[in-house]
């Protein structure tokens, strides 16, 4: 496993997903990764900023790809969205956008140079599940999880381009490393709605009552996601559905490195499941009835 990583956490991260920011960064540490956060990184424009103004979220993302080649290191993020705009940025840049974008970001003292790899950490994890596997200590033994990878985890494939957009496996073998039992949904490749929650709330909704009622009715413990954005539509806007989507039937939302941290052992504030709108807390016993370490 490369040991240190130029880590983007992303806004989603820093703010209303700390969670997920606190749950990665405590995996890293155990997995012996070094997740050094990008100096004066600024937001990746969320797949939004480019419809209103394409050069300006191109710029953005160049001068965050810039700031990472000076670390010399492979960009890590955690937020699908993110590695989406990094990628498609890097694409467009060599593409012709190089040059433009260099003469604009010299006035900062910056060069982007087209060295600098970005990584879903989801594929970092999955490519080195060999090497990790035996640092599990609480193994997710009773645990059914609805893995949930929604649009920018996999697509557009010539962007993201690690596995099967039509049948990607990575978050099942990571539930199977972790111990745990993988339930398939119809929706596991479906969009979330987040994107389109505020123009269109009523589409949106029903993406995720579809999601969260078809996890549920599958027996589900939990949905999975490897996108902060996802979890946030998914969990938070949860009980807005619930009364239409599956009556009373709420399902807990896990962070990708939520369900590792479990499985590691790590202490319930490293998890950080009391964060989660919809109850989270009880998965922490369904693996052995006494799990957690509170060191």
């Amino acid at each position: 496993m490369q040991n240190k990583y130029a880590f983007f956490p992303g806004c989603v991260l820093h703010a209303a997903a700390k969670e997920a920011e606190i749950s990665t960064v405590a995996v890293a540490k155990r997995l012996g990764m070094q997740l050094e956060e990008i100096p004066g990184w600024t937001c990746c424009g969320a797949s939004h900023v480019q419809d209103i103004d394409p050069e300006t979220s191109l710029l953005t993302n160049a001068r965050n790809l810039a700031l990472a080649e000076r670390m010399g290191l492979t960009i890590v993020t955690a937020c699908s969205t993110c590695a989406l705009m990094l990628r498609q940025a890097k694409a467009t840049l060599l593409d012709g956008k190089k040059d433009w974008a260099n003469e604009r970001l010299a006035a900062a003292g910056l060069e982007f140079k087209g060295t600098v790899e970005v990584k879903h950490l989801l594929w970092v994890l999955a490519d080195t599940c060999d090497e990790w596997a035996d640092k599990i200590t609480h193994p997710q033994t009773q645990l059914k999880v609805a893995p949930f990878y929604g649009c920018h985890t996999v697509r557009p494939p010539k962007i993201m381009d690690y596995e099967s957009h039509l049948n990607p496996q990575s978050l099942e073998k990571i539930i199977r490393v972790c111990g745990a039992t993988p339930v398939s949904i119809p929706e596991r490749l479906k969009c979330c709605g987040f994107h389109a929650v505020f123009p269109a709330e009523t589409a949106a909704h029903r993406m995720t009552s579809s999601a969260v009622s078809s996890a549920a009715k599958a027996g589900a413990d939990c949905l999975l996601t490897p996108c902060p954005l996802c979890h946030m539509q998914l969990d938070m806007y949860q009980p807005d559905v619930l009364s239409s989507a599956c009556g009373d039937t709420p399902v807990p939302v896990l962070h990708l490195p939520q369900i590792m941290a479990m499985a590691l052992g790590l202490d319930k504030k490293e998890i950080g499941l009391s964060r989660h709108i919809i109850d989270a807390k009880p998965l922490l016993t369904t693996s052995t009835g006494s799990f957690i370490n509170t060191r």
